[in-house]
């Protein structure tokens, strides 16, 4: 049975987390929202559109949250009418399956 990205929970890493290869990478990202990849393939992002400053910043502010809660933190870029997620695993300088986990549950963030 295959678990929802959004239904699991971010684990810890460390530098021994093996790397998404390309064929990984390719598999989880047409699971998610729009989400792009970098052309090395070190991280996922995507950019939200909002109307206002505060629209963007309160979005910004429901992802940090989700962000505490999963212990995996995002690079964010917060502007006038946008808020830029940028996601990639630290420890390995590339992606796993919690870059993945966590920008699914940025797509339903309300």
């Amino acid at each position: 049975m295959h678990m929802d990205l959004k239904d699991q929970k971010c684990q810890a890493c460390s530098g021994n987390t093996p790397k998404f290869d390309e064929k990984q990478i390719s598999k989880h990202l047409s699971e998610l929202n729009n989400w792009s990849v970098n052309e090395e393939q070190k991280m996922i992002f995507k950019k939200f559109k909002f109307k206002t400053f505060n629209q963007s910043l309160k979005f910004t502010n429901k992802v940090g949250k989700l962000a505490d809660e999963e212990g995996h933190h995002p690079d964010i870029s917060l502007g006038w009418g946008y808020v830029l997620i940028m996601l990639h695993t630290h420890a390995i300088k590339g992606l796993s399956i919690n870059d993945f986990i966590l920008a699914s549950k940025i797509d339903v963030i309300d």
